[in-house]
């Protein structure tokens, strides 16, 4: 999963974005609302960790952007601010949860899991389609019930197809959704089709069908009308 933080405590950013990663999240971290800004004009996240009280601005007003913008990310604010005005502001505004600090890791691990599984996966911890079963849970990839040997980032990308079937995902798309947002820089995405190949090979070898074709030119999809 990707994640946008959006704190200006250096120290609770840190504490997250670390916690976070090494529970196998691509967490990026904004300082303020302007890098926030570009962040989220930029790039995909699966969820944003929103601050209300930023240096250069005010975390409601992040997302009533990404509202008119139509950017389909799960947000779950973090906020010292208690108020039950500033919750319903937060909710009524877009978010999906909210969370008072100070909290705990894990709390906000089970929390981001939660909204993750209610927006982008109908509620449950299983996605599957045909013959291919994935458990986010487990971070268990099988197909024809013969657990696949994937990488963590072979998991994510089979994901990332499966939540955007038949939608053309560009390699561009791709290296930022699984390695971050300095992928920008590279000259080539040439790793991008190592994964994607691999991950293919590993689904033929369970005898599964190979709906991830290549659009030539813009990059792959996951086709469902494959047989």
């Amino acid at each position: 999963m990707k994640v946008l933080l959006v704190e200006d405590n250096m120290e609770l950013a840190g504490s997250i974005s670390n916690f976070l990663e090494k529970e196998g999240y691509l967490c990026e971290v904004s300082y303020t609302s302007s890098e926030a800004y570009d962040k989220l004009s930029g790039f995909q996240y699966d969820c944003v960790l929103l601050d209300i009280t930023l240096p250069d601005g005010n975390g409601l007003e992040l997302l009533q952007f990404m509202h008119l913008e139509k950017i389909d990310s799960c947000v779950l604010i973090i906020s010292a601010k208690n108020s039950l005005d500033d919750k319903i502001s937060g909710l009524e505004g877009g978010a999906d949860d909210y969370l008072t600090k100070p909290f705990h890791l894990p709390e906000l691990h089970a929390r981001l899991r939660a909204i993750f599984r209610r927006k982008k996966l109908q509620g449950s911890n299983i996605v599957s389609f045909n013959e291919i079963t994935l458990n986010t849970d487990t971070l268990e990839a099988s197909v024809n019930e013969i657990r696949l040997d994937v990488t963590p980032k072979e998991f994510d990308l089979l994901l990332y197809f499966l939540v955007n079937k038949n939608r053309v995902l560009s390699r561009q798309s791709i290296a930022a959704h699984l390695w971050g947002d300095y992928t920008d820089n590279l000259a080539n995405f040439d790793f991008v089709y190592q994964h994607v190949k691999n991950l293919r090979k590993k689904i033929h070898a369970a005898e599964g069908a190979d709906y991830i074709n290549t659009v030539y030119g813009l990059g792959y999809k996951f086709n469902t009308a494959v047989s």
